[in-house]
């Protein structure tokens, strides 16, 4: 695959390949291409009189232009966007994923893209910019760290890697090179997530987070287990204890780009902004491998289990991605990182549990684990860090694919502001999540008998269950009543890894949440 993607302007002379987008069913040549057409010896004006051609979306047709000389490419991508009045900033994505492969295929090193700017104002300048780079970085990821002898050559994208030079219309440039450092940080994602569970066991995430925080500038503390019973954190150790790792609470800090930077000056100068310093608390389910403990899963549904801890590799993608950006806005990652596995310290269903805020649990299912150990990372963040809102990502409930499929996030949220905030980043990055109810008689379906609470109901408002079981934990009033700290759940069980090819994503992982966590971040004012 590409080793290296450099962005930079598109000039007059045109590189070895060229990429245009365009609608299906045109009848003429998009406006702002009639130059390049005449430079290309009308090579585009010719597809579009064809009656195969097609520009559908997902699309790429190659064309060999029959002029020949200094500054003609050797081939012309036509990247197909759909029918113009279904248009969506995916599309656009889309396009520039097909195009990357086909010119890996084709081992071009200089490719330039054209998007007509804002295509036709149905985008900014800056979405386009920022869709182009997303859709570039999410094709350039292959995980082939662990193909050997026998499939070296099935990998995706055959040869050796080599640079691009990715030439981009100038008012997308910016917006495209931001896009591709935060792909970088999606890719960390996915690559952690991918990684198989006999490596990246809890232990290995621990090191990766303290290898990262040092490279980038985070500050990483992890809660071991001898710390976690201080604390009180039966969930994380009960899920923990069968595991062939011990668990582990990983955090990461970022302090904010102007705190960073004013960490040397007066004291005087840091209580001015103490008051401005609550940070926004992410917090991200790692679960490495996921058996179900004795509530036994059958084999089928135990494959795939290493992506159990996607919610926790998509907070240490957001937060290298903060770090690397430098964001003004302090933010905390927690990442309860377990095995849930059979042992004989194993917790079993019928065991009574206390969490770190006090709040006790009857297991009535070991496979429904994850709002465990985030009760823990949720109840010790707020009490700690005292947040200004918190966000938490969680592969939790098969009932969340059953009702919105894999088409989107499930969103559980009770801030009408942070809503706003999020739908806004959605719509901007594609990451598309939509809002279902939590209610106070939400949370009295888990309501226990012989503890406060349950961790699994019957079917009814299945996946309610698992955001109304962590409303419990979301600060210090949260045990009696519906959190008032702006609190944002995610259930990413349907969008976390991609079951089979998809127009967007190859099967595997997808790095859901960090585009658009990043981009909720980057436009926090306040």
């Amino acid at each position: 695959m590409y080793r290296k993607i450099q962005a930079t302007p598109l000039r007059q002379a045109l590189p070895e390949a060229v990429a245009v987008v365009m609608f299906d069913q045109v009848k003429q040549l998009p406006e702002g291409y009639e130059k390049l057409d005449q430079q290309l010896g009308g090579v585009l004006t010719q597809a579009l009189k064809r009656q195969e051609f097609s520009a559908s979306e997902g699309s790429v047709s190659a064309l060999y232009p029959a002029a020949s000389g200094r500054g003609i490419p050797q081939r012309v991508y036509v990247a197909g966007l759909g029918k113009e009045e279904q248009f969506t900033s995916n599309a656009l994505r889309i396009a520039a994923a097909r195009v990357l492969r086909a010119a890996y295929a084709a081992r071009v090193k200089q490719l330039g893209l054209l998007v007509m700017g804002g295509l036709n104002e149905r985008l900014s300048a800056e979405q386009a910019g920022a869709a182009v780079g997303d859709g570039v970085a999410i094709a350039r990821f292959d995980f082939d760290r662990f193909r050997g002898a026998a499939g070296k050559k099935n990998s995706s994208f055959n040869g050796p890697a080599i640079d691009l030079k990715l030439l981009i219309e100038p008012p997308l440039r910016a917006s495209a090179e931001r896009a591709l450092l935060i792909g970088d940080s999606v890719t960390t994602a996915r690559e952690l997530a991918a990684t198989p569970p006999n490596v990246a066991h809890p232990d290995y995430l621990a090191d990766y987070c303290r290898k990262l925080a040092q490279r980038v500038g985070l500050k990483c503390t992890l809660i071991r287990e001898s710390q976690a019973k201080r604390l009180g954190m039966g969930g994380l150790l009960a899920v923990g204890g069968g595991g062939s790792r011990d668990p582990v609470l990983i955090c990461l800090e970022w302090p904010g780009a102007r705190t960073h930077a004013r960490r040397a000056r007066a004291t005087k100068t840091r209580s001015r902004t103490r008051a401005s310093a609550a940070p926004v608390l992410l917090v991200g389910k790692a679960v490495t491998f996921d058996t179900g403990g004795y509530s036994l899963k059958p084999p089928q549904a135990m494959t795939g289990m290493k992506y159990d801890k996607s919610g926790g590799t998509a907070v240490i993608g957001i937060m290298e991605a903060v770090a690397r950006l430098k964001l003004p806005v302090p933010v905390v990652g927690l990442i309860p990182a377990v095995e849930n596995m059979i042992d004989d310290d194993a917790y079993r269903v019928d065991d009574i549990i206390r969490f770190a805020n006090g709040v006790t649990a009857e297991i009535t299912n070991t496979d429904a684990e994850g709002r465990l150990i985030l009760a823990d990372a949720l109840a010790y963040g707020t009490q700690r860090y005292r947040p200004r809102a918190v966000l938490d990502f969680a592969t939790l409930t098969g009932g969340v694919v059953v009702a919105l499929g894999s088409f989107c996030a499930g969103l559980f949220c009770n801030d009408g502001d942070l809503r706003q905030r999020i739908q806004r980043a959605a719509d901007f990055t594609g990451e598309r999540v939509w809002e279902l109810p939590l209610w106070h008689e939400h949370r009295q379906l888990i309501r226990g008998t012989h503890a406060d609470l349950i961790n699994a109901g019957e079917r009814e408002a299945h996946p309610i269950q698992g955001a109304a079981f962590l409303s419990h934990f979301v600060g210090s009033d949260a045990p009696t009543r519906l959190p008032t700290i702006p609190w944002a759940h995610f259930d990413i069980a349907g969008v976390a890894d991609a079951r089979k090819d998809t127009p967007l994503y190859p099967k595997g992982p997808t790095g859901y949440g960090v585009r658009l966590t990043v981009e909720l971040l980057s436009q926090w004012r306040g």
